[in-house]
């Protein structure tokens, strides 16, 4: 039976790899913090004690406390919708994510300050369940990235602080997606049935018949975070920070594979090779360029407006080495070509009270992932961001904050997104001209995301 199939192990290779790791914006976190979240998520020319060490480490340099520490957690509540051409609707059936992130930062000296943050600058999430469609393309993917940042600031000046932090990075992947198209299985079945090597089919109807897990830890990678905050004027600050690309590294990644049956386990063994070899593979973690600028029109209220420069352009190809010298042959390199994009965000702080302050943003997001590039994984698109947020501060020194996003994305229309068909090449023998599969398909769909992301945090200066 299992003449009936060989699978090109460098077809198979490319197949994996346009699933490995083909985020884009969709990995970059943008909700670390619940004060900020309240206010569009700026802070590059914002005092804010701890959490300045994330948002532009030079602003830790104008801490007039000894101690500050801050912690955040946020839920992500996020759902995406695939569109079909004939009108099918599909929907995401995700988890909920939780990016956290915690501060504590010290008094050295009146001008020097230090401190150390812990935070998931990128992570993402999705669910388009194992026998949809798409499930060729992606199943189900999971990527964690954390972050530890020692961080010291000197403000030289009474106006002029600059900081730098070193950032310490690491995480995981976890994805699935199928491996062969259920018709092309079918039409297989069908042969085989035909030719009498094969009796009663179970036809497969849409099921996947084989999947692949693809799970590996990436090592620990190094960057900076470094930062220059001027005050202009008692009530106008203005800041610049860089947040410095690195490179997330799997360098013993593992496979599993999954039958849905066992005639599929039968007739498509070969696929086994995957759970005998190991992979290495790396994604950037992009550079981030930050401007901002605060000013204070009157005591009680603070405007704000950041624009980030995240660099996606080093996000030039993807390229996975099998680790089994068999497999050496068929490593891939492959082209992703994305472009840099902008995220724009503006936000507002009323101290209506000693106790209580009210916060409002917005973030406009834009899409950094060519329409020739694009995959379910991480339905890519502009997107606007609205927020809300609050804080109370029940006795002195302490603040608790809420605050609210939503996230809309304005959608992208008629994409389409092309994957090697495994058996059709085998099949193809089998079958006169006139009736020879297409070795590449098309799957075409409209897609549209929205997300709900409740955030409390917590903030305690003495």
């Amino acid at each position: 039976m299992t003449k009936n199939f060989r699978v090109k192990t460098a077809t198979l290779a490319l197949a994996l790899s346009t699933a490995l790791f083909a985020n884009a914006e969709g990995y970059q976190v943008n909700t670390l913090s619940t004060r900020q979240i309240g206010m569009g998520h700026t802070g590059t020319a914002l005092h804010l004690d701890a959490e300045s060490m994330f948002f532009n480490p030079a602003g830790l340099g104008f801490m007039t406390d000894n101690f500050s520490i801050s912690g955040s957690f946020t839920t992500i509540f996020a759902k995406a919708t695939a569109t079909l051409p004939d009108g099918t609707k599909y929907h995401t059936a995700n988890d909920p994510s939780t990016p956290i992130m915690a501060n504590a930062a010290f008094s050295i000296y009146d001008n020097l300050k230090a401190g150390v943050s812990f935070y998931t600058p990128y992570g993402s999430g999705i669910n388009w369940t194992d026998n949809w469609p798409g499930a060729v393309l992606n199943q189900n993917v999971s990527l964690k990235a954390f972050t530890l940042q020692p961080t010291l600031s000197w403000r030289i000046t009474d106006k002029l602080s600059v900081g730098a932090g070193l950032t310490i990075n690491w995480g995981n992947v976890n994805l699935s997606k199928g491996l062969v198209d259920p018709a092309t299985a079918d039409a297989m079945l069908g042969l085989l049935a035909l030719a009498g090597q094969l009796q009663s089919p179970q036809y497969y109807q849409g099921t996947m018949p084989a999947s692949v897990n693809l799970r590996g830890d990436a090592n620990v990678s190094c960057g900076f975070n470094v930062g220059v905050m001027y005050d202009i004027l008692d009530n106008l600050s203005v800041g610049v920070s860089y947040r410095s690309k690195v490179k997330m590294t799997v360098e013993a990644g593992t496979a599993a594979v999954q039958y849905a049956n066992q005639q599929a386990q039968l007739i498509l063994n070969e696929l086994d090779i995957l759970n005998s070899t190991n992979f290495a593979a790396s994604m950037p973690c992009p550079y981030v360029l930050s401007f901002g600028a605060s000013w204070k029109p009157v005591a009680p209220l603070t405007l704000a407006v950041d624009a980030r420069l995240t660099g996606w352009k080093t996000y030039r190809s993807l390229d996975i080495e099998f680790l089994d010298p068999v497999c050496a042959a068929y490593n891939q390199h492959i082209e992703k070509n994305y472009h840099n994009s902008w995220n724009v965000s503006v936000g507002a702080e009323y101290k209506l009270t000693r106790r209580f302050d009210l916060r409002a943003g917005l973030l406009v997001d834009t899409d950094p992932i060519s329409d020739e590039h694009y995959n379910p994984e991480t339905p890519g698109m502009t997107k606007v961001e609205p927020t809300v947020g609050f804080s109370f501060s029940p006795v002195r020194g302490l603040a608790i904050d809420v605050a609210m996003m939503y996230v809309a994305g304005l959608g992208k229309d008629n994409v389409t997104c092309s994957y090697p068909d495994l058996l059709a090449a085998k099949l193809n023998q089998m079958l006169p001209p006139a009736s020879q599969l297409l070795l590449v398909k098309n799957f075409d769909a409209s897609y549209k995301c929205h997300a709900f992301i409740p955030s409390i945090g917590i903030r305690y200066n003495f």
